[in-house]
C-alpha cells in the first residue's frame, strides 16, 4: 500500500510510452507477451509459434532484447559465436530453431529481420516496447504465479495493470492450471487459449533414475515438478537466481554434491546454454515444451494462417 503512488507513475508513465506510434513492419509481427515481470513461459510460447509458422511454409525470425546479455544489437545470434553473457540465455534457445535478433530497439532489428529475409517476426516480450506494431499478440499467464498480488512495480509484479494489457491482446494464453485466479482480472471476452509444459523426450530416460536437479529459472518449482511428474527420484535440488551466470567453480561444486548423493546432474534447456561449455557433457538436460488443449491448438493455428491467407491459399 505504501509503495501504491509509486506504482500509480510507474502505470502513467507505461501508458504514455505506449502511446507512441511504432514502425509498422512489412510482415506480420507475433508478440509474446506478459504483464508481469519475470518469467511466465513467453519463450517457450516463442518457440511453439516457431514450429507452427514452419508448418505454414513461413520464415519466421525471433525478436527480442537479450535479457541478461551485453549486447543492446541490433545483432543477429550465432551460437557458435555468442555465449550467454553477452546476448542472454533466452537468445540462444531459440537461435537454436531459427534466425534470432537481440536489439533493444525493437523496430532496428525487426527492420533488420525483414532485410534478411523473415516473412515474419515473433517477439520474445516486448509487449510494453511501442517502438514496432504488433500484429497479433498474445498475454501470456503462468498458471501457478497469476499476477501475483495485482500491483504494478514497486508495489507488485505487474509491469502495467491487467486490463491496460490485455486490451492489446488477441487471446491470454494460461500455461497449466488457474491456480490464483488470474482469469478473473482478464475482461470479458478475451479468448483464452490453455496449455501446459510437458518434459521433452530425454524425460524417458532420467524415469527412475536418481537425480540432483539444479536450475536458475523464475519458477524452479516447476521444473522441479516436472522431473517428479516424470518418474525421476529427486535426490536433491539447488536453485539459483533467474538468468544465474554459472563460473567453474559452481558446476565443480554442483558435480561434487550430485557424485556424493550418487544421482545425476540434471538442468533446463535454459540454464545448459548458461553453463562453462567444459562441463556441458557432464550434466543432463530436461527440455520442455507446450502441450495444448485441442480447441486451443485449433484457435492458434487458425488465428497465425489468418495472417497469411494468400501464402496459405
Amino acid at each position: 500500500m505504501l509503495l501504491s503512488p509509486i506504482a500509480a507513475i510507474y502505470a502513467g508513465a507505461t501508458a504514455r510510452r505506449m502511446a507512441r506510434p511504432g514502425w509498422e513492419a512489412p510482415v506480420p509481427v507475433f508478440c509474446c507477451g506478459g504483464a508481469t515481470a519475470g518469467g511466465a513461459g513467453k519463450t517457450t510460447l516463442a518457440l511453439d509459434l516457431g514450429r507452427r509458422l514452419s508448418t505454414l511454409g513461413v520464415a519466421a525470425h525471433f525478436l527480442m532484447r537479450g535479457y541478461g546479455g551485453s549486447v543492446k544489437g541490433p545483432l543477429r545470434v550465432r551460437p557458435e559465436e555468442h555465449g550467454s553473457e553477452q546476448v542472454g540465455d533466452e537468445a540462444l534457445l531459440l537461435a537454436a530453431l531459427a534466425p534470432t535478433w537481440v536489439s533493444a530497439d525493437r523496430a532496428a532489428g525487426a527492420q533488420l529481420a525483414v532485410e534478411a529475409g523473415a516473412g515474419a517476426i515473433i517477439m520474445d516480450d516486448g509487449l510494453q516496447n511501442p517502438t514496432l506494431t504488433k500484429t497479433l499478440s498474445l498475454l501470456t499467464i503462468d498458471g501457478n504465479y497469476g499476477f501475483g498480488n495485482g500491483r504494478v512495480i514497486p508495489a507488485g509484479p505487474l509491469r502495467e495493470p491487467v486490463a491496460m494489457a490485455a486490451a492489446r491482446c488477441a487471446a491470454a494464453v494460461l500455461i497449466g492450471a488457474d491456480e490464483t485466479g488470474a482469469l478473473a482480472a482478464l475482461p470479458p471476452g478475451l479468448p483464452v487459449l490453455r496449455g501446459d509444459l510437458a518434459p521433452g523426450p530425454e524425460m524417458e530416460a532420467l524415469s527412475g533414475e536418481n537425480v540432483f536437479a539444479f536450475c536458475g529459472i523464475a519458477n524452479p518449482r516447476k521444473f522441479l515438478n516436472t522431473l517428479r511428474q516424470g518418474g525421476a527420484v529427486l535426490a536433491g535440488s539447488e536453485c539459483f537466481a533467474d538468468h544465474y551466470p554459472y563460473d567453474e567453480g559452481d558446476l565443480r561444486a554442483l558435480l561434487d554434491r550430485a557424485a556424493s548423493l550418487n544421482a545425476i546432474p540434471v538442468t533446463t534447456r535454459k540454464d545448459w546454454v548458461r553453463i562453462p561449455a567444459g562441463f556441458r557433457d557432464q550434466v543432463r538436460v530436461v527440455s520442455v515444451g507446450l502441450v495444448w488443449e485441442a480447441e486451443s491448438a485449433a484457435m492458434l493455428d487458425a488465428m497465425l494462417a489468418a495472417q497469411f491467407q494468400p501464402v496459405v491459399a
